[in-house]
């Protein structure tokens, strides 16, 4: 989704003729999801892996155009940041090894990838907010050289007319603003890519919508920001609102936030989803191609929808590919980063089999949770992680109560195996990662919950906390380039 432009400056003819492409492409794909047999294919997994880079004290380093040309692998992708990068890794089938395989590869691209760094005095941390980050680490000096960046700064602020606020409570709650939007690469996470066929889409993305909030609270690994200590999982509040254009105002409407949750449950099609990226959302690279046909190539290529899809944040994405004869996505985007290869993987079982696992009881669940309430869970999860309280749906309801998500999550493992098993993913492996999550929610524990009580057990014995911070960085990062689950992590 991080497709490159050729670049920064555009027409108001620009954006004209973009938004007419828009047009003509939905109904592209419109006339792609009436066809018989689209889209159907093997369910596979891919995913991104978003990273930091830090020096031996632990500070960021702006080093990452230097390490991706010298680690030469073409899945190394630049990010907004000058010290982070991602990993675009392999989509593997899931009935033939696909979540072993991603670890696996994770594992070895890491691997590979810190040799590199130590050449250079850096080293790769894969974390969803760097506790050691400063004010310093921000501005437009941080921006990495990239037309598409460049760009996207210059639309954010020309939108927003003025500073973004960042407003975030919890135990040390966090005010300021900013004049950029490079607040945006504190964030890093773990994207998950599963493949679904067409006639179950539906019934699919709204059950990964209902049960993000699950998967997200036990996925937590980002407590704070600049020594505050915030959200469970801070990166949720603050990706939304370091590029936020909106200006509020409670006596008029508004328009929606780039970064969301969603806006609703989707009913009949699919096709839905991408319509309302385009009906919601105004352009922001409004980059053509002047040689080329609106819609081209079978299946066609969509290039403006894909380029506009890219400048929409909801926390979970439809993505349409035109390899392999055309087929769609769901891209999941709240896990952060870390703490290990196994528990990201773990995290992403969880998020795919709890998806698959319930969407044949939609029907009979979405009366029972109106939207608002699947997005009231989102953000409770984010904010309190498994201490959360939810609004869980049961058909035979009458009426609303909150119930603990430990309690929701334990009833809801054999179902995530379920989901995996109907999928073709073998029983080893969905011991193998389900057995970690089941041992983590027996003792509470996610990548925040861990970093909070490190840090909790070094000021306690007098550090300051900037060195306890940095002593919590050095740890994590000795036992995540082990990968050793952190299930099996000792309590500091």
């Amino acid at each position: 989704m991080g497709i490159e432009i050729s670049k920064t400056q555009f027409s108001d003819e620009d954006f004209r003729r973009f938004s007419d492409r828009l047009e003509l492409q939905l109904d592209a794909l419109g006339d792609c999801l009436e066809r018989p047999g689209f889209g159907v294919g093997s369910p596979s997994l891919g995913s991104e892996l978003e990273l930091y880079i830090v020096d031996n004290e632990g500070r960021a380093l702006h080093c990452n155009e230097a390490l991706r040309e010298a680690a030469a692998d073409p899945q190394l992708t630049l990010e907004l940041n000058r010290y982070n990068l991602e990993y675009n890794l392999s989509p593997y089938g899931l009935a033939d090894g696909g979540l072993r395989a991603t670890e696996e590869e994770i594992v070895s691209k890491l691997a590979g990838l810190a040799v590199v760094a130590a050449e250079r005095g850096a080293h790769i941390v894969p974390i969803g907010i760097l506790p050691t980050l400063t004010g310093d680490d921000f501005g437009e000096h941080c921006i990495t050289e990239r037309q598409r960046y460049y760009a996207l700064v210059q639309q954010l602020l020309k939108w927003r007319g003025n500073a973004f606020r960042i407003d975030i409570n919890g135990s040390e709650p966090l005010q300021l603003a900013m004049t950029d939007i490079t607040l945006e690469g504190a964030n890093t996470s773990f994207q998950v890519h599963l493949r679904v066929d067409p006639d179950v889409y539906v019934d699919t993305f709204n059950a990964l919508q209902m049960t993000t909030p699950l998967a997200l609270a036990m996925s937590a690994n980002s407590p704070g920001l600049f020594g505050h200590q915030l959200w469970e999982e801070t990166r949720i509040p603050l990706f939304k609102q370091a590029i936020d254009t909106r200006h509020p105002d409670r006596y008029h409407w508004s328009a929606p936030a780039r970064v969301s949750f969603g806006h609703g449950w989707i009913r009949r099609s699919p096709l839905e989803l991408f319509r309302e990226t385009v009906c919601l959302y105004p352009p922001l690279l409004p980059v053509c191609d002047p040689a080329s046909d609106a819609v081209r190539g079978v299946p066609p290529d969509l290039a403006e929808l894909r380029l506009h899809q890219s400048t929409v944040w909801p926390w979970n994405r439809p993505v349409y590919d035109d390899a392999d004869g055309g087929h769609l996505r769901m891209e999941a985007r709240a896990n952060p980063a870390g703490p290990t290869a196994h528990d990201m993987v773990a995290g992403a079982a969880l998020t795919i089999g709890l998806a698959v696992g319930l969407r044949d009881e939609m029907q009979a669940l979405l009366p029972a949770l109106p939207f608002h309430l699947a997005e009231y869970n989102f953000y409770r999860a984010a904010q309190f992680g498994l201490d959360a309280r939810l609004v869980w749906p049961d058909p035979r309801q009458r009426g609303l109560q909150e119930r603990p998500l430990p309690d929701i999550l334990r009833e809801l493992l054999p179902v995530a195996d379920s989901g995996l098993a109907s999928l073709g993913v073998s029983r080893e492996e969905r011991d193998r990662y389900l057995a970690s999550i089941d041992t983590r929610l027996s003792r509470k524990l996610n990548g925040a919950r861990w970093q909070r009580a490190c840090l909790e057990k070094l000021s306690s014995r007098g550090v300051d906390k900037r060195l306890a911070l940095a002593g919590v960085l050095e740890r994590y990062r000795e036992l995540s380039a082990a990968n050793l689950p952190l299930a099996q992590w000792p309590a500091s």
